[in-house]
Formats: C-alpha cells, sequence, structure tokens
C-alpha cells in the first residue's frame, strides 16, 4: 500500500511539472479510475478557463488502458458546455489496437498510453470558462481495466 501511495505521488508530481513546463498546454490533467472499472454514471469532469477565442486549441483524451483491456477500440461521448450554456455532445471511437492484437499506444509494463485528438485547430466560440465531460459509451458497465482518463487542451502549433 505504501508503494502505491509513492507511485500515484510520483505521477501527480511528474504530469504537475510537464503541465507547468509546457508554455502550451491550457490543462493536461488525468483522472484515475477506481479499481480499473469505468462505469457509465462515472464522467470525468473538467472546467477550463479560455483566455483567447482567437487562437486555435488541440484538445486531446489521454487515456491508459492494462494489457487486460478486452477491445481493440474504445467508444466515448465527449461533451463541452460554452460559457453561455450552450451543450455540444460528440461521440467518438477510437482504435487502441491492430486487428493482430498489438497495443497501439505506448507502453509501459502492463499500461498503454494514449494521446487521443478531439478536436484539432480548434477555435472555441467565445471567452470564458468551459466545461468538459466523457463518458465511457461501451456496451460494458463498468468497463474493465480503465486506469486513467483525462484531457489535454493546448494551443495549437
Amino acid at each position: 500500500m505504501k508503494n502505491r501511495w509513492i507511485l500515484v505521488f510520483l505521477f501527480a508530481a511528474i504530469t504537475f511539472t510537464q503541465a507547468c513546463t509546457d508554455p502550451d498546454a491550457i490543462v493536461d490533467l488525468n483522472a484515475g479510475i477506481t479499481n480499473r472499472n469505468w462505469s457509465y454514471a462515472n464522467r470525468i469532469k473538467y472546467d477550463v478557463k479560455i483566455d483567447d477565442e482567437t487562437i486555435p486549441y488541440n484538445l486531446y483524451l489521454n487515456l491508459r488502458v492494462t494489457g487486460e483491456y478486452r477491445y481493440s477500440n474504445l467508444y466515448i461521448v465527449f461533451s463541452q458546455t460554452a460559457p453561455d450554456k450552450k451543450r455540444l455532445a460528440t461521440r467518438y471511437q477510437f482504435t487502441l489496437a491492430n486487428p493482430d492484437g498489438e497495443w497501439l499506444g505506448s507502453g509501459s509494463g502492463n499500461l498503454y498510453s494514449y494521446q487521443l485528438p478531439l478536436k484539432t485547430t480548434y477555435k472555441f466560440p467565445a471567452k470564458g470558462t468551459y466545461h468538459f465531460e466523457i463518458e465511457q459509451n461501451m456496451r460494458d458497465n463498468p468497463l474493465h481495466e480503465v486506469s486513467d482518463v483525462g484531457l489535454r487542451v493546448e494551443k495549437a502549433k
């Protein structure tokens, strides 16, 4: 148990350090999924403040799954609520493995990490705080072997 807390602390410190040293990152956050079982009710939520609506941004889904994840793909619903309360929900399908079972993410031990594009060179319609929700949309509830889910918003280059 002690080693687990050390790993959680190190992961948080590395994530925080990377977010602070990357001048293009507005947010780069991840939420751990309890017992690696992502249920429909466990929507991952983030609020992101956009100060400049004139420049383009890239939005990414951060994802980590274990080698025991049963599928080669993932369906999610990504919702964006603007400062004026207009809500837009989009369903995405992402391929996580080749047909032969080879994982496409970067591996570290039994974990595979992905940074999957949600929106590229996207211009927000207005300044303000945007609310984002990420919901798993697979048939399994809960969806097993999902370790972390997050959001990265960065200035497009």
